[in-house]
């Protein structure tokens, strides 16, 4: 590594003639930093409260990856708008002229534990608090680490930087564009972090697969036993609250790889939520709202008492804190485990159809897996009274470069080879739909996951669902046996049966999208609808 390399992070080497550059400055002087700048203010506790302005969340609609010769083939060009070579030049260099002179922050990281398998970054800012973020949220070198680092993908993020639609083949001002070949994302006009952090997982979810590594969207932890979960979830199923047990180390809480190691954590910490956060509901997560360099993302404060008001979401209801695992109490240092014995998938199911937990055959898995579905409740608007069914395939769709049967695949073979049971967990409605029914008992979900994860489930009696086919418990110590039954709750059978065929219906529609791309006994995975009577003489018996 060069002298120049050394002072500034090789930005010189790539074309980049910044002014003064700060290189991997710590945690201390980049708060510093952020609040002399006037970036921030501190909150009582002492974490930094930082506003992003227009963007509140990801610009999904403004992320572009170059189509060329090496992508073509490569990536899922049905959810992944693409620019061309000449565009992404075009921008470059307008990043480098808009760079020019000006004081950047350069920090060096790591995206992944594994240490076969990270992929050393190089995250450019402007912004002192973006830095401080990214600084949490992925894994830091050791000095020895840092004396031989060479970066394998360059980030840069420029928030003052105004794309032209005309002349970079973008839709906006805001851009996000990534470039495999040249391995450089380009982010400008957007002051939300997120899409810093996002895109190192587009990065690992490219290039891991091809190591024959699954990238998930998932949170892990594991037991004494080195028994090792892993819990994939869309927004609002309960990612965070079930993997984070007292009783399990928590390895990670979003971003995980699946290699011949074992799993492994992307990142250094955590992205949580904090609209209405409550002491009581997760403890340690509300902890770190007091704790010092928090980066709080559109959270209300009192200009006056510097207190926060979690509740307030005159800002954003996607208020986001930041802070590195360590904040966590019961967090893996390593970021890394043994293999996986179970898998959870979690689902919020509004309609009130899937029992609280069923467990699934490895086609089963792939299916639910490409189908990632989850349900949203009835909005305010006016006339809207039932609920939406969501699906992001691989539970996280928009970060997915390549075709989700790509991912499924990889699932199901990693699945197979480590024989991991598999389980469907409902954390939604039960006794009918939203507005009817009530949520599923935390404490049943709870009880249902842990005889799951500890094997006592596996020896339970099981019938299979006439609806979905899967399996399901009929009888588990501590749980009330007729939530098991999700037609028993309901008061009108028929209306549960006339739901259950739409959602049914919802499901065969989306995965249209996968059929020609799945073996058949995928395919054969799928739910069906089948006559009340077979139904009921199947559960008679």
């Amino acid at each position: 590594m060069s002298n120049t390399q050394v002072r500034d992070g090789g930005l010189e080497d790539l074309g980049i003639k910044a002014g003064q550059v700060n290189l991997n400055w710590n945690e201390a002087r980049l708060y510093e930093e952020a609040v002399r700048r006037g970036e921030a203010e501190v909150a009582e506790g002492g974490p930094l409260v930082v506003k992003t302005g227009a963007h509140t969340g990801r610009s999904a609609k403004d992320k572009f990856t170059v189509r060329d010769a090496e992508t073509e083939d490569q990536v899922w060009w049905d959810t992944n708008a693409s620019i061309t070579p000449e565009n992404f030049e075009a921008l470059w260099q307008d990043f480098q002229s808009h760079m020019s002179g000006k004081e950047v922050f350069v920090q060096q990281l790591f995206g992944g534990a594994d240490l076969d398998h990270r992929l050393p970054v190089r995250v450019v800012n402007e912004l002192a608090w973006h830095s401080l973020f990214i600084r949490h949220l992925l894994r830091i070198p050791t000095a020895d680490e840092y004396a031989g680092f060479d970066a394998e993908f360059t980030i840069i993020n420029l928030p003052s930087f105004k794309a032209d639609p005309a002349r970079h083949g973008c839709r906006s001002e805001t851009v996000i564009a990534v470039d495999f070949n040249r391995r450089m994302v380009l982010i400008g006009g957007t002051s939300y972090a997120g899409e810093t952090k996002k895109s190192v997982f587009t990065i690992l979810n490219y290039l891991l697969p091809k190591k024959k590594i699954m990238p998930m969207h998932c949170s892990v932890n594991v037991g004494s036993q080195d028994d090792a979960a892993i819990f994939f979830g869309l927004s609002g199923t309960g990612k965070t609250t079930l993997s984070a047990d007292a009783s399990r180390t928590l390895v990670g809480d979003d971003e995980h790889g699946w290699s011949e190691n074992g799993l492994f954590n992307f990142e250094g910490g955590c992205y949580a939520k904090m609209i209405r956060l409550s002491a009581e509901a997760e403890p340690e997560i509300y902890a770190t709202t007091k704790m010092w360099g928090t980066v709080l993302e559109n959270v209300v404060m009192d200009e006056e008492t510097r207190q926060l008001d979690l509740d307030d979401a005159s800002l954003a209801e996607n208020s986001r804190g930041a802070y590195p695992m360590s904040a966590i109490p019961n967090a893996s240092e390593t970021g890394r485990c043994g293999q996986p014995k179970n898998l959870v998938m979690l689902t919020c199911d509004a309609f009130g159809i899937m029992p609280p937990i069923a467990k699934l055959t490895p086609a089963q898995a792939m299916y639910h897996f490409l189908s990632g579905y989850t349900a949203k409740v009835a909005g305010t608007e006016k006339g809207v009274t039932e609920p939406s069914a969501t699906f992001s395939a691989c539970f996280g769709a928009p970060f997915m470069p390549r075709h989700p049967a790509e991912y499924g695949a990889l699932l199901r073979e990693l699945i197979a080879e480590h024989d991991v049971d598999c389980w469907l967990v409902n954390t939604g409605w039960t006794g009918g739909a939203y507005g009817t029914g009530q949520r599923m008992p935390i404490k049943a979900t709870r009880g249902l996951l842990n005889a799951a994860l500890d094997g006592s489930l596996n020896s339970a009696a099981f019938r299979e669902d006439p609806n979905f086919g899967f399996m399901v418990p009929i009888s588990v110590p501590g749980v009330d046996d007729s939530i098991l039954d999700p037609r028993s709750t309901w008061a009108d059978g028929a209306a549960y049966d006339a739901q259950a065929a739409k959602l049914v219906s919802m499901f065969l529609e989306n995965f249209k999208t996968f059929e020609s791309h799945v073996a058949p006994y995928v395919r054969a995975a799928a739910p069906k609808l089948r006559e009340r009577a077979k139904t009921l003489e199947t559960a008679a018996e």
